[in-house]
Formats: C-alpha cells, structure tokens, sequence
C-alpha cells in the first residue's frame, strides 16, 4: 500500500491507492489526488496533481560516479578497465573508472533490464537538476501559476490556448537559454502578458544530495529585451546561470532532451550526423561528445599532413634526379671558372697600387662636395618667403578670435533663456501627470468607498456586540500589594550576590593571571628548543635594538610591497658546519645585522617608521639597512673549473642557504660569490692561487682559516700585492647554546604557577557550591514573582484590548459617516479635466518660444565654431612657421661654413687623381660582379696591399698559361640550376621530417581518442537501437538503429530506418518522406528509447502524439509509461492537449491538468476538477448521488 505525504499547500485528507500500475486513469483506481488552485485578480489558473509516491522499498540506492577523460594528446596511453558482470536483470550504464572512462558491465540488454543510476537520488525521489516547482506571473497566457512537478513521468493536459506550451517556454527561458530553441518568438519582452508591464519565471531545481535546492528567478519587462536574474534570492548574471545548468548537466538546446511544440517537425529534419552529435550530448558516457570532437580536428588535420607531405616526397624524388645527372659538368666548370675569376682579379690588383688612395680620397670628397652645395643652395632658397608670411598669419589670427568672442556672447545668452523655457515646460508637465493621476483614480475611489461602507457597518456591529459582552476585571492594585511583600521578603538575596560575584571576579582574575605566567614560561621553554628562537635570542643578547625590530617586522611584513629581509645572522645558515668560520669571516659585524629591502619604496617606509619616527616600536632605533635594486654586481674572478683546478673548493655562496631576495646583497655588498674558498692548504698553490686571483684586479679568497685579499698594482710592472689575517672563530652561525641556569629558572616558573592554580581551583569550587544555594533560592522568588507579574500583565492587556476596541468603534463610526457624506466625483472630474487643458495650452506657447531660441542658438554656435575652427589653423601654422625660420638661419650659416671648407680640399684631391682615377675605373668596370666583390674584400681586408705590382703580374701570366691548357667549356645557366636545386633539397628535407612527426603524433592521438570513443558509442546506439525495434515490433512495425561509419570522423551518423507496412522495405528517416504522424511517432519512439541511457535530470516533450492514429498512440502512451515510471528513471515531462480513454496509468506518474480562462470561477469550491473527479468515482460506485 502507497501512502502520499500531505502536501504543505493543500488540506485534503490522505487516501489509499490499491489499484494495480496498469489500471485506466478514471476508472476503479484509488489514486491520491490534489487540488491546486491559485488566483490572481479575475484569472484563476488551477492545476489539479494526479500523484503516488514511490514506496520506500522501490527506491535505488546505487549512484554512479561520473568520471571524465580528454582524449587528445600522447600521453593518454592507458587501457581501458572492464567491470564485471551485472544483475541478471539485464546490462546496467557504464561506470567511472579510475581514468574516467566508462565502460560496459554487463553483455546484453533485456527488454526489463534496470539500469544503473546516473545521478544520486534523494530522499523525496528527485534527481540533482530535476525541476521541484514552477512559478509564473503576467507569463503568455497567466496571471498568476504555481504546480510542483513530480520526480518522474508528468503529463500535463489542458484544450488548446490554455497555455500548456507556455509551461515549455518558461522551463527554456527560465533557466537562461535562447528563445529561438523554442520556435517562437526571439524576444523576451514577447512573452511578457499583454496588458501588463513585466513578469517573472522562478524555477526551483533539485540540489545535490545533502545540499539546498537551486532557486532560479528571472524578471522580464514588456518594454525591454533584457532581463535580470537572482539566483537563491540573490542577484546573478546569466554567466553564472549557464554555468549551473553545466553542472547538473540540463540540455534544453538539445532536441534529444527537450522537443519543444513548434519544433518536432526539426527532429525528422535533422541530420544523421547532426543526430548523432546530440544523441552523444543526451546520453551515454559523458566523453563520447569530447572523445567525437577531438577525432573530427585530428582526423582533418593528419589528413592534410599526410597529403602534403606525400607531396613534398614527390618534389624531393625529382629534385634529386635531376641535380644527379649534372655533377661531373658541375665539377669542370667550377675548375675552369676558379682560374678564369682568378686572372680577373690580377688584372685589376695589378694598376690597383698606382691610384687607389688617390681614387679613394676623390670618390669621398665629391659626395661631400656636392651634398653640401646642394643643401647651402636649397636653404637659401626656402627661407626666403617665410617671414613675410609670418607677419600675415599673425595679424588674420588676431581679427579671427575678436569675431569668435562676440559670437560666444550671443550663443550663451540664447542657450540661458532656453534653459528657462525648457523648466517651465517641464513643470507644467509634472502638474498635468498629478492632476491626470487624480482623474484615474477617481473610478476606483469610489468602488472603493462602496466596499469600505459596507466594510465598516459589519465591522462596527461587531465591535459593539463585544463590548456589550465585557464582565468586571480584577484590581491591579491588589496584585502590587502581593508583589512589593514578596520582594520584601526575599530582599537579602541581592547584598549576597553581589558579595559572592566580587569574590568569583577576584578568583577567576588570579587564575587567569597564574595561567599567562604559565604559558609563558612555556613558550620560552619552546623557544629554548627551536633552533630559529636561539638565533633570535642569541641575536638578543649581541643587540636588543635589532631583536626587538625582526620581532616586529615578522608581525608587519603586510605592509611592504615586497618581502624585506631578516639580517644574515638569522635568515642565511650554512649546508655544511665546516665551513662556516670561512662563511662567517666574509661578513663584518655590521653586515650581520643589516636589513635588507629589495625596492626603494619600502627602503624608505622601513628606515621611516624604524628609524626616524620611531613609529614601530615606539622610539627611533639604529639599525642597519640596505637597497640597491638597480645594482649589477661584479662577476667572479674565475670560471668553476678553474678554481677546482686550483686546488679551491668553490666560491663562499655555493655553502649557503639564504632566501631568493637576499641573492644580490650577498652578491654587491658581500660578494660572497667572489670569495673563493678551500680548506685543504695542501692542495693549493698560494702562489698560483695569488696569479690566478690578481688578473681580475683585487679579490678576496680563503686558505685554511687565513683571508687572502689580493690586488694589483696600477703603477710601474703592476706586480701583485696580498695582504693576509686569520679568519675569527664562528659563533653567529653555528646553533646557539642554551642557558642552563636560565631554564632552571623558567622551569621553577613552571612549578609556581601550577602550585597557585590548583589553590585558585579549590576557592573557585567553594565559591560555586555557595552560588548554586544562592540560585535555587532565587529561582523560588522568581518563580512566585513572576507569576504574579503575569496576573498583572493579563490585567493590564485586557484593559488594553478594551480601550482600544472602543477606540476603533469611535474611528469605524466617524469614518463610516465621513464615507456616506462625501461629494460627488463629476465636480472633481470637470476640475481636473479644466485644469489639464489650461495646463497643455501653456506648454504649446513654451515650446513654440523654445524652438526659436533653438534655432538662433544653434546658428550662432555654428558660426563660433566655424571661428574656432579658422583661429586654431591660424595658430598652428603661425607656430610652426615661426620655429621653422628660427631653425633654418642656424642651419644656413652651418652649411655654409662647411661648404667653403669641403670646396677647398675638393678642388685639390680632384687636380692629383684626375688621371690615376680613369686608368683604374676603367679596369673596375670590366670586371665582373664576383670578381669585384673578392677585390673589395682584399681591399677591406688589407691583403690587397701585402704584394708589389710585379708580383701580382707574375701570377697573372702563370694563370693565363693554367688557362690555355684547359679544354671544354660548361654553360653558366646550367650550374645555377643544380646550385637552387641543391639549397631547394636541402630544405624540403627538414620540412618532411618535421611533417613526419607531426603525423605520427596525430596518428597516436587519434588512436587513442578512437580506442575509447567507439566501443562506447557502439555500446550506447545497440542498447538504443535494441529498444528501438522492440517499440516497433510492439505496435506492429519495423525499426532500426545503425551507425553509418565514415573515413571523415565528422560524418559520422546514426540512421533511423523506420517500415509502418508489411510490402515496405525499411527506409531512412527523413523530414520528406514519412507523413507527420509517422515522424512524430519515429520521434518518440527514439527519445523514449533514449531515455534510459539519458544523463541529463529531465526532459520534455510536447504534443508529440499529434497525427498518430489511436493504435499507435495508444501503444505509445503504455511504452513511455513504462520506461519513464521505473525506480531509477529520470524526470519527464509530456505535453498533449487530448488523450485517449482507458491508457494504462503508474503510481509514479502525475498528472498536471491546466485549468485557464477568462471566466474561471472566483471561488475555489466550483468547478473544481477533482471535486468533479471524486464525485463521479462516488456516483460510479453507488456510494451516492451527484451534486450539482
């Protein structure tokens, strides 16, 4: 037997469902019903919830964790997990594995198999993102709606034009995706009621299990496109509603979830591929729809790859074909051509002696030569008609802004008066919306004033009747009496409280006092312990000041813009103790405790709030700091390898451990990682060591325990100087010994304190046991006080109660009289109605005198502005040209000097190379670009200069002699072909080996993605397909679900082949093909069958069943039925404005009856649906006679 809670909206009684799952919606079942009817002004929209809740015992508590896994890149090598086998029942949903990949955990699907459970159910049977309720207001059709949807099948019906598409509507819009999804109007304000100016959708989703369900609102504006959101009561934007749908995973866009009326016709339309991309959306393993996009982009990409790179390994053949057959001509010509450059460049080295310093100097002086003529002559030219143009500029300038100025004062004036006119107008149109305000309500005033006459009479009547009912009330002055004896009598209790108040004060004061003693001394005994705290203290003991400063730098770092730095002496410490003499030698006393900023900023806060003010500690300290953020320091005096070949064990900071803002003090001030160190003496050449060191100029390094300091002398032979000391014992950076006699005394403080607490305990003991006599005795007089307070009390409420009743009665009788006496509202009306005509006719003359104060203001802004405008021109060309002439004298009398100077050695140089110059040029130009480009660079290069002439003759006659000797000639053209070649292989080589890796990559990732994609896409369409063509096969059809394989991964598909006839073949689904009702039937068909795999919370259908004959829907009505009301399916919602009689009906399934029209009813008790509904149950059982 299934009981349903009481709802808290409704008073109906419980009821008892014995009917079977299958029994007829209005026949013998005794189905829980519940009335919901709601109202707003004249329109009442009730919608009666036919609902069973689940049995406890029904409920799943298996979840699924969902897991997630990309597919691209190499690295997602691992294999896929198996789970083992199922219930016997049937194959159950994949689940998670470690890597996030599902995977099948049983080998067939049944026709009643059960399937596990994709999100964890609640308690009350809903799913995370289910939808719990629905509120609409001024929404399309309603005022005014609020149903509560159940966690499984909801069929929601109603005649045409009631609204029930609207529910589908507010769901999309609600919960912030596009209009356009639903086929309708794409604007929001569009939905909004006509007649009213905004709305609202709130929609309440099932939250986590655990969690607070989701309340999303949205506000919606006639006059506006936009709207706003809040979500839980608080604002949201519509980002941040998206994002919760993503995580309950809700697919209102998808058509395989959520099939809106004006788009069903889609479904049929859409494409294979396209079904298959949001069937992989709506169900299965989560990755399938990333696995599928990775393969699409990979697929294209290595298809590409693979294309050119067999083109480029087509190139690369021929190329190399073609250059093999030209090597030995190759080879001659490059002999024969080497002699040939050869004897081109003696003949010209050869008259090279004779003119080239002579033809050097004259090409260089006639450059100059002739840049400085033309320069001088073109600055002569240009400054010449530049200050008499100034003069002219200047005095057109002045006239311009005289002009402008006096147009400013007119435009100004016109603007003030427009100012005054436009308030005027303003005024009287607030005094006309008043008085156009007041004529509106007159109407409703006096309805008004009707009901409040009606109102006060009743209300006046009864307060009389109840003030004729009043009996006589007890004196309070009696019950004072009692109270002031009873106060007397326990009078003494206050002096003692007080009294023991004081001592429990003064006990728990010491107690407190003897624990602060005790923790700390117990924080200076930690201290002890902690290496850290012995630096400090040690630290302490050398220089209080500086202590006291780390102690609050560590309590104020916030306030500087980057970290400061504790001294060395706490935040460096050595790796290895050995060297920490040679360490701490590099330091001087001052460097230990010096603070050490790493920007100017804080520098100068630090030393202002330590040094100067004193504002950190309370009084000016001197302490060390240090900033040097722009610094480079010097690098070290000797790469690693060749210390370490001297014999050093490395440099000083190589043994040190310090913060990474500490590095460049070390480095510029301390120069930690100059100072090299060994401490083997042994191994070490001093003398050697000294050499090495003073090439740098001066350096510090470490032998043993002396300092060696080094330097160079500047004067005379520059020998090396060393100078030398022991380095002092370490104690700063070695661990801090502890005091013995100052722990014996801190653990003493330890003992005292703990003696002093326990006698505190014991007198705050004795102090409790005699407060706890106090309270009982003081509960016994507040006990008897205070019900005498309340006798009073009652009394005085009962006064109270009655003045005010007789007051009311006096307000009600004046008010009743002041409504029944008051005038007539016509009068009124014809006032205000004189008064808004007055009103309008002033507004007319103002903005008549409005628009001519426009029309001259704006033409003499224009004219100001056209001033404007010519002035500023005037200005900058005034500007500019008066620079210009400055700039220009100084450059004239520049070149003019330099001109005279370069003229005089020009006409020298030119006389003495005359001749030399035509001899050599001669022999320039006959050579040939090469040979000229190898003389230029002898000549760069000094070696032109390193022979005599006759030398460079000999060789010239050697090479002819080489030359004749020589048979055979090659083309030119031919070698420049094989050289192109060569360099174009060469560099189609390294572009295959790159394009070859890059497809051996894409080939494993594509591997990868598919080795996980398929199996599970395979899975999800056989376990669809199977209950595809069971739904067919049930109503006397064929049905089939395949997947259309393809090379391009975006082309994938799933056909739908659907056969309603025996003499028919099966055939592709498409939108051309099949009449309506085989497509909305093939429609259903399919997302019922997907429904058992679906991952999303709910999802909808609406007037699928439109064009299906009674058979076929019938059959339909009895599968959906069946597959939407099992224990662990998920949240349905199926809108239909008729159904047929007798369809089989599920305790798990609600139905939602709209109920929506102009006339409905005021009150709730007529015409109530389920009224109707029970007493025809009643009148069918004989239990009675119909009621009318």
């Amino acid at each position: 037997m299934v009981r349903r809670a009481a709802s808290s909206a409704t008073d109906d009684s419980l009821k008892e469902n014995r009917s079977a799952p299958s029994s007829p919606v209005l026949g013998k079942a005794k189905a829980e019903r519940r009335e919901s009817g709601l109202r707003n002004g004249r329109r009442r929209v009730p919608i009666d919830n036919d609902e069973d809740m689940q049995d406890d015992g029904a409920r799943d508590d298996e979840d699924d964790a969902e897991g997630e896994e990309d597919a691209q890149g190499e690295d997602d090598q691992e294999e896929e997990e198996e789970q083992g086998r199922g219930s016997p029942k049937g194959r159950k949903r994949a689940r998670a594995n470690t890597n996030g990949d599902s995977h099948s955990s049983g080998s067939k699907l049944k026709a009643e198999g059960a399937r596990a459970v994709t999100l964890p159910r609640d308690d009350d049977g809903f799913i995370p993102g289910s939808i719990v309720r629905v509120q609409l207001r001024n929404f399309v059709t309603y005022d005014y709606v609020e149903f509560s949807p159940g966690p499984y099948l909801n069929m929601i019906l109603g005649p045409n034009g009631t609204g029930k598409s609207s529910i589908a509507c507010a769901i999309c819009l609600g919960l912030n995706f596009p209009p356009n999804l639903l086929g309708r109007a794409t604007d929001l304000n569009s939905f909004v009621k006509l007649g009213t100016t905004d709305g609202h959708i709130e929609i309440e989703l099932k939250g986590p299990k655990g969690k607070p369900n989701l309340v999303i609102k949205r506000l919606l504006k006639a006059t506006s496109k936009s709207s706003s959101f809040t979500i839980n009561g608080q604002s949201a934007s519509g980002r941040e509603v998206n994002m919760k749908m993503e995580e309950l995973n809700v697919q209102v866009s998808n058509l395989c979830s959520f099939l809106p009326q004006d788009r069903v016709a889609e479904f049929a339309r859409m494409s294979p591929q396209q079904l298959l991309k949001e069937t992989q959306r709506a169900a299965g393993d989560e990755n399938l729809t990333a696995w599928h996009e990775t393969l699409i982009t990979a697929g294209r990409d290595l298809q590409t790859l693979q294309g050119t790179l067999e083109e480029d390994n087509k190139q690369l053949q021929n190329l190399e074909d073609r250059n093999l057959n030209l090597e030995r001509d190759v080879k001659r010509y490059k002999e024969r051509r080497a002699v040939e450059e050869n004897i081109e460049l003696l003949e010209i080295l050869v008259p090279y002696k004779e003119y080239n310093e002579w033809k050097a100097k004259y090409a260089t002086m006639k450059e100059l030569h002739r840049a400085s003529h033309g320069r001088l002559q073109a600055l002569k030219r240009a400054n010449a008609p530049v200050e008499a143009f100034i003069g002219n500029l200047s005095r057109q300038s002045e006239e311009l802004g005289r002009q402008r100025e006096a147009k400013k004062d007119k435009t100004k004036h016109a603007f003030n008066d427009m100012g005054k006119k436009w308030s005027e107008s303003e005024t009287l149109e607030k005094e006309a919306e008043v008085l156009n305000n007041k004529l509106d309500s007159l109407k409703t005033r006096e309805k008004k004033r009707l009901a409040d006459i009606k109102a006060l009479e009743k209300q006046i009547h009864r307060i009389e009747e109840e003030i004729a009912s009043f009996s006589k009330l007890e004196s309070t002055d009696e019950v004072n009496e009692f109270i002031r004896a009873l106060r007397s009598e326990y009078r003494h209790l206050g002096p003692k409280q007080e009294d023991l108040q004081e001592r429990q004060r003064a006990c728990i004061a010491e107690e407190a006092r003897y624990n602060d003693t005790l923790k700390e001394a117990d924080r200076r005994l930690t201290e002890l312990d902690d290496a850290s705290q012995r630096k400090l203290l040690s630290l302490r003991h050398w220089d209080s000041e500086c202590a006291d400063v780390v102690a609050w730098l560590r309590n104020n770092q916030h306030r500087f813009k980057m970290e400061v730095m504790e001294p060395p002496m706490l935040s460096v410490s050595v790796s290895d103790s050995k060297y920490a003499q040679a360490v701490e030698s590099c330091f001087s006393n001052n460097q230990l405790k010096m603070f050490v900023m790493q920007c100017d900023e804080d520098y100068k806060l630090f030393n202002k709030l330590v040094c100067d003010t004193g504002e950190a500690l309370g009084r000016p300290v001197r302490v060390s700091t240090w900033a040097r953020p722009g610094m480079q320091s010097a690098p070290p005096p000797a790469s690693l390898e060749k210390l370490r070949g001297l014999g050093f064990d490395g440099y000083t900071i190589d043994f040190v451990k310090f913060p990474e803002g500490l590095l460049r003090f070390l480095e510029v001030d301390v120069q930690l990682h100059r100072i090299a160190v060994g401490l083997n003496p042994k191994r070490i050449d001093p003398n050697a060591a000294m050499e090495a060191f003073s090439q740098s100029g001066s350096a510090r390094y470490i032998i043993g325990t002396t300092m060696n300091n080094v330097s160079r002398s500047s004067y005379g032979k520059k020998l090396s100087q060393n100078s030398t000391y022991e380095c002092r014992r370490a104690d700063k950076f070695t661990n801090a010994s502890v005091d013995p006699e100052y722990k014996r005394r801190l653990l003493a403080d330890v003992e005292a304190a703990r003696e002093r607490l326990k006698e505190a305990a014991f007198k705050i003991e004795e102090l409790t046991a005699e407060e706890r006599a106090l309270r009982d005795e003081g509960k016994v007089f507040s006990a008897k006080l205070n019900e005498l307070q309340q006798r009073k009390d009652n009394i005085h409420r009962e006064e109270t109660r009655r003045q005010r009743m007789r007051l009311n009665l006096e307000t009600s009788t004046r008010r009743l009289n002041d409504l029944k006496n008051a005038p007539p509202i016509d009068v009124e009306r014809n006032t205000l109605k004189a008064k808004i005509n007055d009103l309008v006719n002033k507004r007319v003359r103002i903005i008549s005198e409005y628009e001519i104060l426009a029309r001259k203001a704006i033409t003499g802004q224009t004219d100001a502005t056209k001033l404007a405008l010519q002035s500023l021109q005037f200005a900058a060309n005034l500007a500019h040209f008066e620079t210009l002439c400055r700039e220009r004298k100084e450059i004239l009398l520049e070149a003019t000097a330099k001109y005279t100077q370069i003229r005089d050695e020009y006409i020298q140089i030119k006389e003495t190379a005359g001749q030399k110059l035509a001899i050599s040029q001669a022999k320039l130009n006959e050579a040939s670009p090469e040979t000229k480009e190898k003389f230029h660079g002898m000549e760069m290069s000094g070696e032109a200069d390193s022979k005599s002439s006759e030398d460079y003759m000999q060789e010239l006659e050697n090479e002819r002699q080489k030359l004749d000797l020589m048979t055979g000639n090659t083309n030119a053209g031919v070698i420049d072909q094989w050289e192109q070649r060569k360099a174009a292989i060469e560099e189609l080589k390294l572009k295959i080996a790159d394009r070859e890796e890059k497809v051996g990559k894409k080939e494993r990732a594509i591997k990868a993605a598919r080795d996980k994609w398929e199996p599970a896409l395979t899975k999800l369409v056989d376990s669809v397909g199977e209950r595809f063509s069971a739904a067919f096969d049930r109503i006397g059809c064929a049905g089939e679900i395949k997947i259309s394989q393809h090379e391009d991964f975006d082309k994938w598909a799933i056909d739908i082949l659907v056969k309603f006839r025996d003499n028919e073949k099966l055939q592709l689904l498409t939108g051309e093909r099949q009449s309506g009702g085989e497509r909305s039937l093939t429609t259903i068909m399919y997302l019922m069958s997907l429904t058992e795999e679906a991952r999303t919370p709910f999802s909808l259908v609406d007037e699928i069943n439109q064009g299906m004959d009674a058979r076929a829907e019938r059959a339909v009505h009895n599968s959906l039925v069946e597959v939407t009301c099992k224990a662990d399916s998920g949240q349905y919602f199926l809108i239909t404005p008729k159904l047929l009689p007798d369809l089989m009906y599920h305790e798990r399934m609600k139905v939602l009856c709209v109920n929506n029209g102009e006339w409905l009813p005021e009150d709730v008790d007529r015409g109530n649906m389920m009224s109707m509904i029970d007493n025809f149950v009643r009148v069918s059982r004989g239990g009675g006679t119909a009621a009318a």
